[in-house]
């Protein structure tokens, strides 16, 4: 035969092909996917945590393996594994420039988006990329060469070794990648709140593989309805005993109960990429105008202070849930998307709450109506109707470079705000929540976005920061000019309705400027870490056309912003807030992706046994609200489920503290003599 005549130098060299193909495939992703590989990489990450490095390894190679039973085409095989290995490392390069996180099992879920942001994000191609390619190139020249002349193998040996190698590829991914005991056992150690130190110390491909097991979601230590209750019945206990205001100048706190305004509007404004860029001039940048006029004049008469936000660079749909739930994204797999793959049911959120006192809800974003699956998302959460861009006529776009089509104006957006307020008020008397997302100021930044004469100028800058920089610096500037004005024009406009109206006004997460974080490090504002506290601290305005009240709020969490309006101006609670709100006076300002922010501001890696257990009490009372009970929202479900699913802590809930009312249900019908209320319980 053939095989006999085979010298064995070349079957030597056949058999350790897919295995040296394979480590280098694994070595270029990682440079690839760091930007670097140097000896400090490989001897502060890849050695000491060897194990991972070894079954990344071990999966190429039995992928290689797979595809050359069935193929028998060795280039085919190794351009196969080249592109499992390598693909995703440059993904993860991306990401991580754009949002600060790595590629995470749940982006696949996300490729329109993902495909939208790196259309207009300017990404270059890298030089580890380019070597990349010609060596993987190389090798499957290699390989042709090398196994030129192999014999063919009968079919029989061939769905042999192609069962055999299938078998192994499944033990490694089930028996090992997706076994988390397995792989502490070994050394590889889950870190949920830091996805990007864990690909650091663990690798693309064992992070990406390991991260697959936390698709599901596993429900918290000691989770029981009987602790759930326990909680809740601690929150309702703790209302019969005199405290201090959380905020002693709020419009609650200086208003008598009896004269506060029961239901008022409130209109929700979350502008895309906001931050007060003007606290830049403090740090050696001066601009030829005040980009936050309106803003800076406003914290005099409203309640301001900044959102510690769960994303940096991206995201924007986590800190939208957060504020609109009180749901807090940390608790969820890093990098999945709540509307995408959680709020796939009704569920307990302000929106809802505020249906079922009798307000009239809706949203408005002037993008795709299924970007980020908000179409989806928004009717779960209790917005009864969506203006998406697809229904908007007229509006005014800019920042055409990156964005061919360009992105709605803040301007136009303020118009579209006032337009469905108007349009909500003249189809009912009933109170109005609105909750508005913008997308003018979306990354990615350059200068050629605004003609000169309409862009704000940065008339002075620290040396050292390149003028491609600078000239993003003015892009983004521009932006907040506008975001500031659109701000100017609701306040304008809702102080002369005669009706009381609260605006809450955030922004959703910082983004690098130009260059990854120049802007920050050339002028000393941040660090160059996207897990740098003060890259997650965006500026938030809470302003009422019925109380100029001047409230300090400090820094508090995105998912406390519902809970905060709420108290500020004495508007009826659901437990579950009062619950928050708690959190917040005794416990943290904030818990977000591993950082928490203590009570004096400070931030902490390590919170204390006590700031723990309050964070262990909120993901149990979230998962209780998210996974476990739901809404019903008409009668027929009603009668089906005995009433008692209208209270997301469930029927047992209702029996221990059963209560006579009268039940009205989002969808407005009321029925006599069931045993709930909203407010006694969340």
């Amino acid at each position: 035969m053939n095989s006999l005549k085979t010298p064995k130098p070349l079957l030597a060299a056949r058999m350790a092909f897919p295995l040296a193909a394979s480590l280098i495939t694994v070595l270029l992703g990682e440079w690839i996917a760091r930007g670097a590989l140097t000896a400090d990489t490989v001897t502060s990450f890849i050695f000491p945590h060897a194990e991972a490095y070894l079954l990344a390894w071990l999966f190429l190679f039995l992928v290689w393996l797979l595809l050359d039973w069935i193929f028998r085409l060795p280039p085919l095989s190794t351009l196969g594994m080249a592109v499992l290995g390598c693909v995703p490392c440059a993904v993860n390069f991306y990401t991580l420039q754009l949002r600060g996180e790595p590629f995470l099992p749940w982006d696949l879920a996300q490729v329109s988006e993902a495909a939208g942001v790196a259309s207009a994000a300017g990404i270059k191609i890298q030089t580890s990329m380019i070597v990349t390619v010609v060596v993987e190139l190389a090798l499957m020249a290699g390989s042709f060469f090398l196994y030129r002349g192999r014999h063919k193998q009968r079919w029989l040996p061939r769905v042999a070794g192609s069962a055999a190698t299938a078998a192994a590829l499944c033990l490694l991914i089930f028996g090992v990648y997706l076994q988390p005991a397995v792989c502490q056992a070994i050394g590889i150690v889950p870190d949920a709140w830091m996805q990007d130190r864990y690909y650091r110390y663990y690798g693309v491909v064992t992070g990406f593989m390991t991260n697959l097991s936390n698709l599901e979601i596993d429900k918290p230590d000691d989770y029981s309805e009987e602790a759930v209750d326990a909680i809740l019945d601690n929150v309702d206990e703790s209302r019969k005993f005199s405290t201090g205001p959380l905020y002693p100048t709020s419009y609650a706190a200086t208003t008598a109960k009896d004269e506060q305004v029961k239901k008022p509007t409130i209109i929700y404004v979350m502008d895309e990429s906001y931050w007060d860029v003007s606290e830049l001039e403090q740090y050696g940048i001066k601009f030829d105008t005040d980009v936050s006029a309106n803003l800076h004049a406003l914290q005099q008469t409203s309640a301001y202070g900044r959102a510690y936000s769960p994303s940096f660079g991206g995201g924007t749909c986590d800190v939208e849930f957060e504020a609109l739930t009180g749901y807090s994204a940390s608790f969820l797999p890093s990098g999945s998307k709540p509307y995408q793959q959680h709020v796939t049911k009704p569920m307990f959120a302000l929106p809802s709450y505020l249906k079922t006192q009798g307000y009239q809800t809706a949203a408005v974003h002037c993008f795709w109506a299924k970007y980020w699956s908000r179409d989806t998302a928004y009717p779960n959460l209790g917005l009864d109707d969506f203006i998406s861009l697809e229904d908007m006529h007229g509006v005014t776009k800019v920042r055409k470079h990156y964005w061919t089509s360009g992105l709605v104006t803040d301007d136009s957006m303020a118009d579209q705000i006032i337009g469905q307020y108007e349009k909500m008020k003249a189809s009912s008397d009933e109170p109005v929540f609105l909750h508005a997302v913008t997308m003018q100021n979306h990354t990615n930044y350059n200068k050629d976005n605004y003609p000169d004469d309409q862009r704000v100028k940065v008339l002075e800058h620290p040396a050292g920061m390149k003028a491609s920089t600078v000239g993003a610096l003015e892009d983004f500037a521009t932006g907040i000019r506008d975001a500031d004005a659109m701000l100017g024009k609701l306040t304008a406009y809702f102080s002369q309705v005669d009706e009381p109206v609260i605006l809450v006004f955030w922004g959703d997460h910082y983004n690098p400027i130009d260059s990854n974080y120049d802007v920050y490090t050339t002028t000393g504002y941040a660090s160059d870490s996207s897990a740098d506290p003060r890259l997650h601290q965006t500026t938030l305005l809470m302003w009422s056309n019925y109380s100029d009240a001047q409230v300090d709020l400090g820094t508090i969490a995105a998912y406390d912003i519902s809970p905060v309006m709420m108290n500020l101006y004495g508007l009826q609670q659901p437990l579950y807030f009062q619950f928050l709100n708690r959190q917040l006076r005794v416990a943290s300002r904030a818990c977000t992706r591993g950082v928490t922010m203590n009570l004096d501001g400070t931030t902490t890696l390590e919170p204390t046994e006590f700031q723990q257990r309050w964070t262990q009490e909120h993901w149990m009372l979230q998962y209780d609200l998210m996974f476990v009970h739901f809404l019903c929202y008409d009668n027929k479900a009603l009668h089906t489920h005995h009433y008692a699913l209208l209270c997301p802590f469930g029927w047992r809930a209702v029996r221990s503290r059963p209560i006579r009312c009268r039940i009205t249900v989002c969808g407005g019908k009321t029925i006599s003599g069931g045993i709930l209320l909203w407010q006694s319980f969340l």
